[in-house]
């Protein structure tokens, strides 16, 4: 065997991305050529020519591929492919999801069963990474990893012996400051499907005493291909705020280097850079643009860390944090406070970090998604979201507010927001102007239900209900006014549950009971269709359970039944849900 491996990974939000750069690493070790890339990077017509290929694929929406497999996933798909083109290959899968979603990790399911009918051979069962598990993903992961290695070395013996793990393996790139001064700094690539966007308004949309500050930002575009669909996503990546970066600079002693022009070049062609890089940038860039130096960082953050402490002490700590008997440690530590990466750094001063391993240790920035809160039909070459900025209190009675939020709110008109990319989501419309529409859209769940309707609006249909919650009528009851327009013509029945402004708690799920008589109506006699927003918690089991009430209350279904006919609106597309943990 050559002992070339190929690491394929789908990742939406850089987990499964985290996980294949760990596994190439272990790989590495182990005297494995290897490679790391997503899965739509990958040349896909020379898996049949691979003798060792590990797939690490995340779930994404309801139970979706993420965006950088979908190429390479349609093409397995392709029933011209012999059922034996893939019998040379050995390989093995592991999925990341949350098993809270109905569908867990379908993705990595579906490519498991997958590429053993094309006669791959399977070399362990799959891995099924569980965010829910108290360890988090790696609660799988680890032992995972480890049965891997055991099969596969066992498999592809070597005389070799294992790199161990205290040795620090070269560096992925190298990073050389240029003397040359007529080199200037480079842009960032904007990819085909990208636009930079423009910042037209961006207002707070709850009031000022209310806790949550919700944020009503208005995007606008000249592009000629600049286009979108009720039901879309924006896909948009965040920036460190310059002020901080600075100080990050500062105290680890790099404030000298922050204006100076770096060339990033791979240390060899199993290495690339993100194709949005610039192989030419300011150092302080790379941490403003490219480098999130202010997130929770995963297990592998204390594995690099680990090789430039000087305090031995620390060093074995950090060695610690990555074993399976130093989970419960890692997570009291880092999980459970919040604790980010500029903050682990100090508490583990001090430290020598080689510039060549900046992009080894610090993960990269990945992109947000965003329900896209418009239609571009009623608002043309703009794109709204009504996006609420993340901030919170940890264990540690310290504020945290979320990276891209806080970037978010700092925008102001004339900026520009680079890179934004449109992704289709998981619910559409109706089939037909004639079939009502039901939108439940709680709290910023309303975002693709104001596209939804307002797009159901302009093509004519008048079947349209919405079902909003909140917390007060006067603090946060989003687009009241253009939902009392829209009543006011006839367009619209709105049903609000104000959760707070009476002693008892009200629901969207207590309206549904409410008007159990119109629901059913709307939906067995006029075949409504049901949309459904908002954050996963328990809202969408309880919005469930509340239709299902009505089957039986009003159709004279029973338990079972009821639960039939609620699974044959989900197969059907009569009901689809949209919902994030």
């Amino acid at each position: 065997m050559s002992r070339s491996l190929a690491i394929l990974y789908g990742s939406e939000t850089g987990c499964a991305q985290d996980a294949a750069e760990t596994l190439g690493r272990q790989a590495r070790h182990r005297h494995f050529k290897t490679k790391v890339m997503a899965m739509d990077d990958y040349d896909k017509n020379s898996l049949i020519e691979e003798e060792f290929v590990i797939f690490v694929c995340s779930t994404t929406g309801q139970g979706a591929e993420p965006t950088n497999m979908k190429k390479f996933w349609r093409f397995l798909l392709r029933k011209n492919l012999p059922t034996d083109i893939l019998c040379d290959l050995n390989c093995a899968v592991i999925g990341l999801g949350d098993s809270s979603y109905k569908k867990f990790n379908y993705p990595a399911k579906k490519l498991y069963k997958r590429l053993q009918q094309l006669g791959a051979h399977t070399l362990i069962e799959r891995g099924d990474c569980d965010d829910q598990h108290y360890l988090g993903l790696d609660g799988e992961f680890i032992p995972w990893s480890q049965k891997l290695w055991e099969t596969v070395m066992e498999k592809f013996p070597t005389d070799v012996p294992v790199i161990p793990d205290e040795v620090l393996l070269p560096a992925s790139f190298r990073i050389e400051f240029v003397t040359d001064k007529s080199v200037k700094p480079k842009p960032q690539v904007t990819l085909e499907g990208e636009f930079d966007l423009t910042v037209k308004q961006n207002t707070r949309i709850t009031a000022q005493d209310h806790f949550q500050n919700v944020r009503h930002v208005e995007l606008t575009s000249d592009h000629p291909d600049f286009k979108y669909e009720p039901g879309d996503i924006a896909v948009m990546m965040p920036q460190n705020l310059v002020p901080e970066v600075e100080i990050f600079l500062d105290q680890l002693g790099w404030s000298e280097h922050a204006d100076k022009l770096i060339e990033i070049t791979p240390s060899n062609e199993d290495h690339v850079l993100p194709h949005h890089w610039p192989t030419t940038m300011t150092f302080k860039d790379l941490f403003v643009y490219h480098l999130d130096i202010f997130g929770v960082p995963r297990r592998s953050f204390f594995e690099m860390l680990s090789y430039f402490t000087t305090n031995q002490d620390f060093t074995e700590k950090l060695r610690e944090f990555t074993t399976p008997q130093g989970q419960d440690d890692l997570w009291s530590y880092c999980m459970r406070p919040r604790r980010n990466i500029y903050e682990i750094l100090f508490d583990f001063r001090p430290f020598n970090i080689p510039f060549d391993y900046i992009l080894d240790l610090f993960p990269p920035l990945q992109p947000r998604s965003f329900s896209i809160a418009s239609s571009l039909n009623v608002h043309p070459k703009t794109m709204e979201l009504c996006v609420a900025v993340v901030k919170y209190k940890t264990t540690l009675r310290r504020i945290r507010r979320g990276v891209f939020t806080k970037w978010l709110c700092k925008l102001e008109q004339g900026n520009v927001v680079p890179r934004v990319r449109i992704t289709k989501g998981t619910m559409t419309l109706p089939s037909s102007t004639d079939i009502p529409l039901i939108a439940i859209g709680p709290g910023t769940g309303i975002a693709p239900m104001r596209s939804f309707i307002e797009e159901r609006i302009f093509t004519g249909a008048k079947e349209n209900i919405l079902l909003f919650g909140c917390r007060y009528r006067d603090k946060d009851y989003y687009y009241k006014d253009q939902w009392k327009e829209y009543i006011e013509q006839g367009k619209l029945k709105v049903l609000v549950a104000f959760s707070r402004d009476q002693e008892e708690k009200v629901y969207v799920q207590d309206r549904i009971r409410e008007y159990a008589s119109m629901i059913w109506d709307l939906i067995d006699n006029q075949q409504a269709k049901i949309v459904l927003s908002g954050s996963l918690d328990k809202m969408p089991e309880q919005v469930a359970y509340a239709l299902k009430q009505v089957f039986m209350s009003q159709g004279g279904l029973n338990a079972e039944e009821a639960q039939e006919y609620f699974n044959f609106m989900m197969r059907t597309g009569q009901y689809q849900e949209e919902c994030w943990s």
